[in-house]
């Protein structure tokens, strides 16, 4: 049973926000809740001929400003809570960086380790017949999450295609490249935490540069990888099977190798001088940056005050709870919010879709480029509430986010 529910964590530090900013009500009202929620049920032929039903979920938070955004997970857990908070994450994380979307998120409730490839496919594109209706180029724009990939977002832009009867890769961002995917899309939002990391750093005037990072997928992986080739040293890391520490860092390049392995994970995984310890052995190291990069509601009432990092850069979405927010408040540790840390994938994904309805293809150089301006501004705008109003810097990014949002739900008005 989960300790909190997302969607809750993230309207508590809504209100705050609001708060702070001094808004009516009915100012920020609509932002409260989702525009549309779709559930469905899903039925897809196993390899044995059986029939099996997946729950499955398509939410969309926002499009005050412009179509609505955002990525398809597919985890045995999920939940509509979590959706509708991804999805308001999403709003938020695009207004902090602005970017012209609003906020979804996708689901499916299953554990794709369990399926074959061609049941996983067979669902993908079953699943995208079934939300059929709510997505589009002009509309919302699914990307990928936790257990899916470019190859996933392939076959929903041919299903989605298929059913229009010419292509359009302007449906999903984070495809093969092939097919109309972006140079610098698998990166971006490990390319992201990283430029975020080094900003706070800099700010912070925190010298040490001994990093920490729960989550090995392809968020923390991207990150470890940047980190380490901008001279830092990791020294720890961790994912599902358990994780890895030495204190004089980590072969970074030897746990890449692995990782790259049949197994994808760190199991069996040995360095001299590593040790081997626990998803939650790492989050208590002393360290100078904390990452979480792996699910929401890592950092808890029960271990924060456990937490010794000098900072904590949120990798994943909602890894801390209001809860432990408020404890490591009260322990000095500053957190730079996932609506701003890890929103990197986001902007290339912006690129992406840019590039697909114009017809163009970018360099990697540039796209690279146009993302570290990008997030570094998104930086600098938090930066500025963080000081004005004397708030920490989560509540300083939804206090910027919440003003783009109320501004242009006001600005368009209520209809009719």
């Amino acid at each position: 049973m989960k300790q909190y529910n997302a969607y809750d964590n993230m309207l508590a530090v809504l209100e705050a926000a609001a708060d702070k900013l001094g808004l009516n009500p009915n100012d920020y009202e609509a932002v409260k809740y989702p525009e549309r929620e779709l559930k469905v049920a899903v039925p897809i032929k196993m390899d044995n001929g059986r029939i099996r039903i997946f729950e499955g979920y398509r939410v969309q938070h926002s499009s005050s400003r412009g179509p609505c955004k955002g990525g398809i997970r597919y985890h045995p857990e999920v939940d509509i809570d979590e959706v509708k908070a991804l999805a308001a994450w999403m709003s938020l994380k695009c207004a902090v960086v602005d970017i012209p979307y609003g906020g979804a998120k996708g689901a499916v409730k299953v554990d794709p380790a369990e399926l074959s490839r061609g049941e996983l496919e067979r669902l993908t594109r079953r699943f995208t017949a079934m939300i059929l209706p709510l997505i589009g180029p002009e509309k919302d724009i699914p990307a990928p999450d936790i257990n899916t990939n470019a190859e996933i977002m392939g076959w929903i832009m041919d299903t989605y295609s298929m059913f229009k009867g010419y292509s359009v890769p302007g449906v999903v961002t984070g495809k093969p490249l092939d097919i109309g995917g972006s140079l610098g899309r698998q990166e971006a939002t490990g390319r992201g935490v990283s430029i975020i990391t080094a900003e706070a750093l800099r700010y912070l005037h925190i010298e040490g540069k001994n990093i920490a990072i729960q989550g090995m997928g392809n968020v923390g992986s991207v990150t470890a990888k940047l980190l380490h080739e901008a001279g830092c040293r990791i020294i720890a890391v961790s994912d599902v099977s358990g994780g890895c520490y030495n204190k004089e860092g980590i072969d970074v390049e030897g746990i890449l190798r692995h990782l790259a392995s049949r197994s994808k994970t760190l199991e069996g995984y040995s360095e001299p001088g590593m040790e081997t310890i626990s998803n939650e052995e790492l989050l208590s190291l002393g360290c100078d940056v904390l990452i979480p990069c792996a699910l929401q509601n890592q950092i808890t009432a029960q271990n924060a005050g456990g937490v010794r990092a000098r900072l904590i850069v949120e990798g994943a979405n909602g890894p801390t709870t209001v809860e432990a927010d408020s404890i490591l408040a009260e322990k000095g540790i500053p957190v730079i919010p996932d609506i701003l840390a890890n929103a990197g994938g986001v902007v290339v994904s912006y690129f992406e879709w840019v590039q697909n309805i114009q017809n163009l293809m970018w360099d990697e150089a540039q796209i690279n480029d146009t993302l570290k301006k990008i997030m570094i501004r998104g930086f600098n705008r938090v930066l500025d509430f963080v000081r004005e109003k004397n708030v920490s810097f989560r509540i300083a990014a939804n206090m910027l986010a919440l003003q783009k949002l109320s501004a242009a739900k006001t600005t368009r008005g209520v209809f009719p």
